[in-house]
């Protein structure tokens, strides 16, 4: 029997949409105000979704503790109140669009969550609009 147990998390972030190779007036029409060279910000509202097999021992699919204390380091105290262009390493070359926060989000926690365990990743970057990653 498989079940899915999930933790919302919120936190805050800066970014700017753009490539470097592009001219600010290419950046401009394809990111329009995201491309801010001052950057601009976002609430993001994150939503993790493990799902495996119950625990007979425990009842528990994971110990919901230990999955807030993973978002807690590995996504809050990393990403919340950073200029994720300029302070989180794995946007040194990469666009920071939602689409890519959630993928480095679900690498980033992989990494801590048992294999047997399957996850998926919700981000809002507004409340209109959101992004779902499930891993490759």
């Amino acid at each position: 029997m498989r079940i899915k147990a999930c933790r919302q998390a919120h936190f805050n972030a800066a970014h700017r949409l753009y490539r470097k190779d592009w001219s600010d007036e290419k950046n401009f029409e394809v990111f329009g105000k995201c491309s801010n060279p001052r950057y601009h910000g976002h609430n993001y509202e994150l939503i993790v979704a493990v799902t495996g097999e119950i625990d007979p021992e425990t009842g528990y699919l994971m110990d919901l503790k230990i999955l807030k204390e993973y978002i807690k380091t590995e996504v809050e105290d990393y990403m919340d109140h950073k200029n994720l262009n300029e302070e989180v390493k794995e946007f040194k070359d990469v666009n920071p669009t939602v689409e890519n926060i959630a993928v480095v989000i679900w690498n980033r926690l992989r990494k801590k969550i048992a294999s047997a365990y399957d996850i998926e990743i919700t981000l809002y970057e507004t409340p209109r609009n959101f992004v779902i990653y499930k891993g490759e």
